[in-house]
């Protein structure tokens, strides 16, 4: 057999399925370097639909023939995720910080673990008593949460959590060790979200914000969060493991809190990680991770992006939250809770009071008292939208703005009416 010669090899080599596509990538990389988004964003919306094969085909005009085996497929779309996750760590991880928190104390007591199932991902350290008061107290680093920059001027997206001490000071801490103080803008009362401030010189790198409502169950997410408060940007990957998930989360003092329509993912996550993004692998922000399960394993939560983009923008416009309020305390209908209570319908908002007696179901002079809405009234309709479990009364109100009128579609007493609500700005009064 006629030996061949080097570049006969190397033009055989062209031909292996396996090789063709790791040049290809190479080569795209290198092609795409200089344009915002780089090859995760060529290839982002490929996975997100689990297409490849057909979109590689046509978009990169690669060709697989028939006898191109699984094995060899499943390294190449290896190959592709891969360098996709890698092109989104170098892109993203320079507008991923850390955030320290720090207090004035004198001994520091342990810190138990909360009796919640799950966790707040933001991390306190283990801190005993010192043994000895000398009464001079002093700036100690108490515990530390992640954040991410969404505007070049300084404003970062964070948990609410992580920045909840009116009495302590946070530190950000950038990529390449940089560390300014950080000013609390505003922190939102319903979700776990709040957006702080810093006075950086020059432009800061950004994180795009993606689309929360076209995640995919088993589409691959990459995870950058400040692990333990210690290793900073720490880089997991894993998939979307469930999405509009309810879930009560609390910390170590005992705060807890109800996250609506979580995100659940594999991606490891670990104390610290409270505030970071959850990303694509077109490099786009799908969520805020918030919390994890003490129970099991890689089962954590981030709250969807979509939730945090009005807060942003209100933040920006107006330096503050400014968010829509209709004064209705609800508990969303089921096929389960209708039965249970001999409901007429599985769907829609049942306004109702809380447990204590102070918890009222309309709160006194709100848009809904206006309206006239009743205790035990169910809502069933938004402008025509059906308020269900994947549609809840929170979420349809607050895709408006105060001063919004809506239409409700309501069942009082058996029978079906429609009322009108003007919307109200939401304040602590409220």
């Amino acid at each position: 057999m006629e030996e061949l010669t080097t570049d006969e090899k190397k033009e055989e080599e062209k031909k292996n399925p396996i090789v063709k596509v790791a040049l290809t990538v190479a080569a795209i990389a290198l092609a795409v370097g200089f344009i915002s988004g780089g090859l995760a964003g060529l290839i982002g919306g490929a996975f997100s639909e689990s297409y490849f094969m057909p979109w590689a085909e046509e978009t990169l005009g690669w060709s697989f023939d028939s006898d191109v085996s699984i094995e060899d497929r499943e390294q190449i779309m290896q190959i592709i995720e891969d360098s996709a996750t890698v092109q989104v760590v170098e892109k993203s991880s320079p507008a991923v910080v850390s955030i320290v928190i720090s207090k004035e104390l004198n001994n520091i007591n342990a810190i138990g673990p909360g009796n919640f199932p799950f966790d707040f991902f933001g991390f306190q350290w283990p801190f005993f008593e010192s043994g000895e008061d000398d009464g001079e107290p002093v700036i100690q680093e108490v515990g530390g949460g992640t954040g991410f920059v969404v505007t070049s001027d300084g404003l970062i997206v964070t948990n609410r959590h992580v920045v909840s001490d009116e009495g302590a000071e946070y530190t950000v801490v950038l990529n390449d060790g940089v560390k300014y103080p950080a000013e609390v803008m505003a922190v939102d009362s319903f979700l776990d979200l709040a957006i702080i401030k810093i006075e950086a010189e020059g432009d800061l790198p950004t994180l795009e914000l993606g689309d929360s409502d076209d995640l995919k169950i088993g589409q691959t997410v990459i995870a950058i969060g400040n692990a333990l408060s210690e290793y900073q940007n720490t880089v997991t990957r894993g998939v979307i493991s469930g999405i509009n998930r309810r879930v009560v989360a609390g910390d170590n003092y005992g705060r807890s809190e109800v996250i609506e329509e979580a995100i659940q993912t594999d991606a490891a996550i670990n104390p610290g990680n409270s505030g970071g993004p959850l990303l694509n692998l077109a490099g786009q922000v799908v969520g805020v991770n918030t919390a994890m399960s003490e129970r099991g394993q890689s089962v954590g939560f981030a709250i969807p992006i979509n939730s945090a983009k009005k807060i942003v923008e209100s933040v920006r416009e107006y330096g503050r939250i400014v968010r829509p309020w209709i004064g209705v305390r609800y508990m969303i209908l089921n096929d389960s809770i209708a039965k249970e209570n001999k409901i007429s319908v599985n769907y829609g908002a049942l306004v109702v009071r809380g447990r204590n007696p102070e918890e009222l179901a309309i709160i006194p002079g709100s848009p809904a008292d206006k309206a006239g809405l009743l205790e035990n009234d169910i809502i069933l309709e938004v402008d025509g939208e059906r308020i269900d479990e994947d549609n809840p009364l929170g979420r349809a109100i607050n895709q408006y703005s105060p001063g919004d009128k809506i239409r409700l579609k309501v069942l009082s007493k058996g029978e079906e009416k429609e009322v009108t609500a003007e919307l109200e700005e939401y304040n602590s009064e409220n």
